[in-house]
């Protein structure tokens, strides 16, 4: 699925379509099923399955950098979404994780490198890439695939190198200064 609702892709033949949606959201849904679709054709799901919704801007992020995000968790249940374990959606706090340091589940970790500001996307998580035959007692049963949505709100990249007049400016991002002073050193870029 591209910008501006549309969407392009190959038949069997090598011949190109493309779909043009009413409206982003459309798009959205539309991902969000081929997502699904794609994990329900797969005769072993081995790995997470990554579809993105809204691509963002800036540069994507690696490990080390520091991320605010908002999600929402799904079991995934008779070859579609279940009911919801966990979101913070609707929560006056973020998330805050640092890729890359083990606080988040393996298949986060995988399923949010390259993400870039402003982006959404759609993972779904083996169970060998999430809380596995333990599962979480009362939340997530053993050996469940997890759907997320997610989205990065805010980015702090971990490169950073010093400019000719002393300032710190960020290696991967622009020079520009922030709109909004953050006392937490998040950049609103």
């Amino acid at each position: 699925v591209q910008p501006n609702n549309y969407s392009t892709f190959y038949d069997d033949q090598r011949q190109n379509w493309t779909i043009m949606f009413q409206s982003e959201k459309a798009a959205m849904d539309f991902s969000k099923q081929v997502c699904i679709a794609k994990c329900n054709s797969s005769p072993v799901l081995d790995s997470v399955l990554c579809q993105d919704l809204l691509l963002g801007e800036g540069q994507g992020v690696e490990g080390g950098d520091s991320l605010e995000i908002a999600y929402t968790g799904w079991l995934f249940q008779n070859n579609g979404l279940g009911q919801v374990f966990d979101s913070n959606v609707n929560k006056d706090k973020l998330l805050r994780l640092k890729l890359g340091s083990g606080k988040v589940i393996k298949g986060w970790e995988e399923g949010m490198m390259g993400m870039k500001k402003g982006g959404r996307r759609y993972l779904i998580i083996p169970p060998t890439w999430a809380y596995g035959a333990q599962g979480v007692a009362g939340r997530v049963p053993p050996d469940s695939t997890l759907v997320f949505e997610v989205e990065v709100r805010r980015v702090k990249l971990v490169k950073e190198c010093s400019s000719s007049d002393g300032q710190s400016v960020s290696s991967r991002d622009s020079p520009a200064p922030s709109p909004v002073p953050n006392s937490d050193g998040f950049s609103a870029d």
